[in-house]
């Protein structure tokens, strides 16, 4: 069996020996293909090194991250897009997030449209963070839907209107932690759409899932999720382990 995290930020534990048994317990849980996300600069050199350690079991996505669109954020984008961390495989995580700032909209919009011309001119996709912003982010989605853009919603918490709308534009949606919680709403909603547009992530340490909730998340907490899923689908771990993988290797080529 074989389960993908096509999102977790692993990276931000630093200490090698912590690091070496967060991999561990995702090995021994059968998730060996984690896809790395930064959201600054200085979260690369992190990506880095991990990498370097587990080559093939980690897969660099590179962006900005909406909330660290600041003021020089047109500087860091440009330096973000020249880091050497080999093959990418998404321009990632991009978006807009209205939870924490709505002030600077216009420029979250700007770096968002900036980074999916990005992705279209590697022929990449991108991973999308939407955060109180789902009407902002399918604007510019409508504005700029064509044959190259794809992706995936990262940490999907849409209704089901929103799941169709994305599923339209040609995204799937990453479904973590949520769809573990007694009121987080996913398990009504994903059983109208199929396995095939759906991927697993973590967000690691974010967003732990039952029985870990309220703690710091890791990438070996996946296992929960896929159960959950494999609850609501009727189904086992296996199979929806088997379906989600490839769907992943559809996004990302790998």
């Amino acid at each position: 069996m074989i389960l993908t995290d096509t999102h977790t930020h692993l990276y931000y534990e630093q200490d090698a020996e912590k690091r070496d048994a967060l991999m561990q317990r995702c090995f021994d849980n059968g998730i060996t293909r984690l896809f790395l996300p930064n959201v600054d600069i200085q979260s690369v050199s992190n990506i880095n090194t991990l990498l370097h350690a587990y080559p093939h079991a980690c897969f660099p996505m590179l962006g900005m991250h909406p909330c660290s669109v600041k003021g020089d954020w047109e500087a860091e984008l440009n330096a973000i897009k020249k880091s050497d961390v080999g093959p990418i495989y998404a321009i990632g995580e991009i978006g807009i997030d209205l939870y924490w700032d709505k002030t600077n909209l216009p420029d979250q919009v700007k770096a968002f449209k900036q980074q999916i011309a990005w992705a279209k001119s590697v022929g990449l996709p991108i991973v999308i963070h939407c955060r109180e912003a789902f009407n902002e982010v399918f604007e510019v989605l409508e504005e700029e839907k064509d044959e190259l853009l794809r992706g995936i919603f990262h940490c999907f918490t849409g209704n089901a209107e929103q799941a169709q709308h994305a599923i339209d534009l040609g995204f799937y949606l990453g479904v973590g932690g949520v769809v573990t919680y007694k009121n987080g709403g996913l398990d009504k909603i994903l059983p109208q759409f199929d396995l095939s547009h759906i991927v697993l992530e973590t967000d690691s340490p974010y967003l732990s899932p039952v029985p870990h909730r309220g703690k710091p998340n890791e990438s070996s907490y996946l296992i929960y999720v896929a159960q959950k899923l494999a609850e609501i689908y009727h189904t086992d771990v296996e199979s929806v382990a088997e379906i989600t993988t490839a769907n992943s290797k559809k996004i990302f080529g790998v």
